[in-house]
């Protein structure tokens, strides 16, 4: 408790990134100022959600923008998202062009993509998925359905589907910006 009030003192240090967030940590020190734990922890932990949306969007800057006669239909990021996954940065987008649609999803800091690490370690349970290809200088699994699967820096997990042919989901897979990412 005291590490996150400290966690929140420091936050209020630096110049937030929107006005919410620091009004709820304002919110959080009058509460604990007050004595009133329960509600000073409450706003520690919805600024903490805030906050991690933020990164969710920021997370998104790295999808690439729709490829020469395909348009960006949908997308999104965020923490609700994630928390259906047990945490972490979720951003996908929907592209749409004349041969069906690619969903792009980047998935970080999640446990999921922790446990998926090991299996695309292993070079012999990744191949029992799919086709392992090097693809835009990544190392990839091509599922029998198309879909493409990437781990990228042992942190983030790639993933292409959609209904399009594999080869523009391979041109998609190339537009990501991979050493960017990895500074993430």
């Amino acid at each position: 408790m005291i590490r996150s009030l400290c966690v929140a003192a420091l936050l209020l240090a630096v110049p937030a990134a929107a006005d919410e967030v620091e009004e709820t940590l304002e919110a959080a020190l009058e509460a604990y100022r007050a004595g009133d734990v329960a509600t000073a922890q409450a706003e520690v932990e919805f600024a903490s959600s805030l906050l991690a949306k933020l990164k969710a969007e920021g997370l998104a800057a790295y999808l690439p923008a729709p490829l020469d006669g395909w348009e960006m239909t949908e997308e999104n990021s965020g923490a609700q998202m994630a928390a259906l996954m047990g945490g972490g940065l979720v951003a996908n987008r929907t592209y749409d062009g004349a041969e069906g649609d690619v969903v792009i999803t980047l998935m970080a800091d999640n446990p999921m993509v922790a446990s998926l690490g090991a299996m695309f370690a292993n070079a012999a349970l990744a191949g029992s998925m799919g086709e392992m290809r090097r693809i835009a200088g990544q190392r990839a699994i091509v599922t029998p359905d198309g879909e493409i699967n990437a781990m990228v820096s042992n942190r983030f997990l790639v993933q292409i589907g959609g209904s399009a042919p594999v080869e523009a989901k391979e041109a998609y897979f190339g537009a990501i910006d991979f050493e960017a990412l990895s500074s993430f």
